[in-house]
């Protein structure tokens, strides 16, 4: 294929090209041992170096202290929803958490199984275009639990909250889009697709202090206490997107680590965010002041274009833009229209190429 063409997925998402071909090699001949990564044992010592090499860059990126453990863990971010509460809610304890979109609905309904969940902000009603920041937290919450970033409705904590305790975030979609104080989470974890790595691998960030206060049993394998001693050795772990991840942090840090990445996404969305303000056919989704760097969603303006002739329109627009190699732009269906999802991956041309596809599409339908 000779046309560039620029992924727009939510996820699982665009990566780095040098991280993915470094990979890709590493199938064939890992670390110039003659063994393909993936049938090498994860006990062997060049793996063993890989995954503590991958935790070391972390810690350098993100600015992590010896008072957090790093665990590298299956199951997605899905599963971290019922195993944060298993490991840190006690049954008679009670929590709040922020209700900002389907992924935080989904840790919400999951945390209620263990103990007393709080919902201090929802804007549900309002199908999620917006940040609720005015809220009150509950006296003797356990800890206080955000969705940084949400992918399908393109909002975003801008600042987080100070917790009453500590705060625990599900940093799927946004981490090491920006830099972040992690001394104020007891918590973080990510599902890797969408901006560390291939699917397979969960990244679990947990301060020392908050481990072992509940009374309940934990099964072995959903207890970070299980993992942590053992490295993420205690079983296999996912050992090849773990190098993926190793790769796209090696990226990160050659093109100036967070900091860096941050300009440029700001950049990107910045761009992209004006197109649309500044266009009679499209218009965004998501609250001005919360508008997601990662992701965003857009619609045709329903004072231009008839409501019957939307679906037809947008048929149209996905196909004039696949032509141009710009793919994966159709949204989530709770919000309907279009997403353009700009991890740190996606390079600026991508943006570019994208504005330059929504004005010749406008000027194509209004002349």
């Amino acid at each position: 294929m000779t046309q560039t063409v620029y992924n727009f997925s939510a996820g699982p998402s665009v990566l780095p090209k040098k991280a993915t071909q470094e990979a890709a090699a590493a199938i064939m001949d890992f670390a110039g041992t003659g063994i393909g990564i993936l049938e090498m044992s994860h006990r062997s010592k060049p793996i063993e170096n890989m995954v503590a090499e991958t935790e070391s860059m972390l810690r350098e990126l993100m600015g992590i202290s010896d008072n957090y453990d790093i665990v590298f863990l299956g199951g997605g971010a899905s599963l971290q929803f019922c195993m944060v509460p298993m490991n840190i809610l006690d049954e008679k304890a009670h929590a709040d958490y922020t209700d900002t979109g389907v992924w935080a609905a989904k840790a919400i309904k999951e945390a209620k199984r263990f103990g007393t969940v709080n919902v201090v902000s929802s804007s549900k009603a309002d199908v999620y275009n917006h940040i609720p920041k005015d809220f009150k937290q509950t006296e003797g919450a356990a800890y206080l639990h955000v969705t940084s970033n949400n992918t399908i409705y393109g909002t975003q904590w801008k600042n987080f909250p100070e917790a009453a305790t500590y705060l625990v975030a599900d940093m799927s979609s946004d981490i090491l889009s920006r830099k972040i104080d992690v001394s104020k989470f007891g918590l973080i974890y990510a599902g890797a697709q969408k901006n560390m790595s291939c699917a397979g691998v969960t990244l679990a960030i947990i301060r020392k202090d908050i481990l072992g206060k509940v009374e309940r049993s934990i099964p072995t394998m959903l207890d970070y206490a299980t993992h942590i001693p053992e490295h993420s050795m205690f079983n296999t772990p996912p050992v090849f997107p773990i190098y993926v991840m190793n790769r796209t942090l090696s990226w990160l840090k050659e093109n100036g680590g967070v900091e860096a990445m941050e300009a440029l996404n700001n950049k990107k969305s910045g761009i992209l965010y004006d197109a649309i303000d500044n266009s009679k056919l499209f218009v965004g989704t998501a609250a001005k002041e919360d508008r997601s760097t990662m992701n965003v969603p857009f619609i045709f303006n329903k004072d231009v274009v008839a409501q019957e002739k939307a679906d037809e329109l947008q048929k149209e627009f996905l196909a004039f833009t696949k032509e141009r190699g710009l793919e994966q732009l159709k949204g989530h269906r709770s919000v309907g229209g279009f997403r353009a999802s700009i991890y740190n991956a996606m390079p600026l041309a991508g943006v570019e190429a994208l504005v330059s596809a929504m004005d010749a599409f406008e000027k194509k339908v209004l002349g």
